[in-house]
């Protein structure tokens, strides 16, 4: 796909976050909206997925460590068929498949239920070494918060995965630098990101984001990448392409209200106009 072909698909995924979380009056906008591009490059160039064979054994996996992300998740998803856009109004409703945190009993096509910061990228590893074990060629993914990278857990599974050259993993931490509590480097700074996934053996790109061109090169650079896990690091901003979620951490955990959702659909209809 091209560059365009992708900015439009990312932002119909943000304008389904915003959707989703106002519909729901709960969620997760900030981070959802952060990562939104990722999400979009993911399911629409990176992995090898059908979304009519969503248990194809060699399917490539994605597990999305910082589940209460969610809404960006089911929203790139429903872009690329997995359910129908329209179901996203149904985020957090009783009886919905879209839980505030992604549960794969509920929602074809997920590959884990996850949500405890820290312990989707120790699935990852699992999923990476089993296809180690099996000789297979399907690849897995996973992606973190730079506030979830404080939990101890994340190490443990680096570690593990350095160890075990597991060249089939690519670690993706959005880092945004806001968490729910503030800036990172003032909660329990994570910093150097980079250099500490370098120390457990990972090959490691630092990356803009929202830049389809870089984000192409550091997915081709890691497929590339033999005897060694990947992390990229994805400098991203925190509320990205809604005016006044951006770069707030105010919009970690909080649901837009009605005067509120027709300002940030505002702008990203004039986003959507400006890529026309």
């Amino acid at each position: 796909m091209t560059n365009k072909e992708l900015q439009v698909i990312a932002n119909e995924v943000r304008k389904g976050i915003v959707t989703a979380v106002h519909a729901a009056g709960a969620g997760h906008p900030g981070g959802s909206l952060s990562a939104a591009d990722i999400f979009t490059y993911l399911y629409f160039e990176e992995m090898n997925i059908d979304p009519k064979k969503p248990q194809d054994p060699d399917r490539d996996r994605f597990v999305l460590s910082k589940g209460h992300t969610a809404p960006g998740l089911y929203s790139a998803m429903a872009q690329r068929g997995y359910f129908p856009v329209e179901e996203l109004t149904t985020l957090r409703k009783l009886g919905s498949r879209l839980q505030g945190h992604p549960s794969m009993q509920y929602l074809p096509g997920l590959d884990m239920s996850s949500g405890s910061l820290g312990q989707g990228i120790s699935v990852a590893c699992g999923m990476a070494l089993s296809a180690k074990l099996d000789n297979k060629e399907y690849r897995t993914y996973t992606l973190l918060g730079d506030g979830e990278i404080e939990e101890g857990q994340v190490w443990e599974a680096a570690m593990f995965a350095g160890f075990r050259k597991l060249d089939n993993l690519v670690v993706i931490v959005d880092n945004n630098g806001l968490q729910i509590d503030g800036p990172v480097d003032q909660v329990c700074s994570p910093y150097p990101i980079d250099k500490k996934f370098e120390a457990f053996n990972f090959h490691v790109i630092n990356v803009d984001a929202h830049d389809f061109d870089a984000l192409r090169a550091a997915f081709k650079e890691a497929r590339e990448t033999k005897g060694q896990p990947t992390a990229i690091i994805a400098h991203s901003l925190k509320g990205k392409g809604v005016s006044f979620m951006e770069g707030q951490v105010s919009w970690h955990g909080v649901a837009p209200n009605d005067e509120e959702y027709a300002k940030a659909m505002d702008d990203l209809n004039k986003i959507g106009e400006s890529l026309a």
